[in-house]
């Protein structure tokens, strides 16, 4: 039996996987070091080190199958607080699948992959845009999967599904390695505008170039701090996926090191843990 980890600390964002299920469509030699599989064990230890308490396993395929595959997961280990899935936006049947969902407490909310989709508006789709709606009304969270040139579409989303609780994910994944910020920067702070809309500080060193730095992270960091502020920032690891360029512990260190050159102690327990919480409506 593993020995709990006395901590709060929650990874808001991080993904389990078994290559053998076959539907990681994205998945490739583009990708090599990830073509193997990522489980609890695997994850375990590097949580402990890096004092992290409990995480969010978030989908890494667009299939139901694998939404019921991080369930499993979830009710077999300690560590795992809540699982966001994937449901299809577009089925005739998505009220019934979602209501289904959510009638399992680990399933804490759900996640379109955006950024895969060959129509930039996707998220404005009627159907999409009736289904969202639902989404809002149930009060669980919508996780923002999105390249940053997919921001202005998601904003009129989020006017057209008022009180969606929604979390844009790795800063919209701007570009990091060429040290660009607009049109990010408006479009993000456009997002912010959005009371119920937070950001995870996350994904940022897959975006950078293979020798990044603290002070290549440090203008996007900064600017989500004051677009977001202390009580709409979420950290999370993107582990597995964040290997490619870093380890756990660079991950979290890099984190913790840029915000808190802005942020004090209490505002740090927030971005490490109670937001995520709140967020999630995760149990104490």
């Amino acid at each position: 039996m593993s020995t709990p980890v006395p901590t709060t600390a929650i990874d808001s964002h991080q993904h389990f996987w078994r290559l053998s299920r076959g539907d990681y469509g994205w998945m490739g030699d583009h990708v090599k070091p990830l073509l193997r599989d990522f489980m609890p064990e695997d994850l375990e230890r590097l949580l402990r080190r890096a004092g992290i308490g409990r995480t969010i396993i978030v989908q890494a395929a667009d299939t139901e199958a694998e939404t019921d595959f991080m369930l499993e997961i979830a009710a077999q280990t300690p560590f795992v607080a809540g699982v966001v899935g994937w449901l299809d936006m577009e089925a005739d049947d998505f009220a019934e699948r979602l209501a289904h969902y959510s009638r399992n407490p680990f399933f804490v909310g759900l996640r379109p992959m955006l950024q895969d989709l060959d129509d930039d508006r996707f998220i404005l789709r009627p159907r999409v845009l009736d289904n969202l709606k639902r989404v809002a009304e149930s009060g669980l969270a919508f996780d923002i999967l999105t390249f940053p040139r997919h921001l202005p579409h998601v904003a009129e989303a989020l006017r057209q599904a008022p009180g969606l609780r929604a979390v844009v994910d790795h800063l919209s994944k701007p570009a990091i390695a060429t040290g660009s910020l607009d049109p990010w920067r408006d479009d993000i702070a456009a997002l912010a505008a959005f009371p119920d809309v937070s950001c995870k500080v996350s994904g940022m060193v897959t975006e950078a170039r293979g020798d990044w730095a603290l002070e290549d992270l440090a203008p996007y960091v900064d600017h989500v701090a004051a677009c977001f502020g202390e009580d709409r920032l979420l950290f999370g690891s993107d582990w597995p996926v964040a290997t490619l360029a870093a380890s756990y512990g660079e991950v979290a260190n890099a984190a913790r090191t840029l915000l808190g050159h802005r942020f004090g102690p209490e505002a740090m327990e927030k971005i490490f843990g109670i937001n995520a919480r709140r967020f999630y409506r995760l149990p104490d």
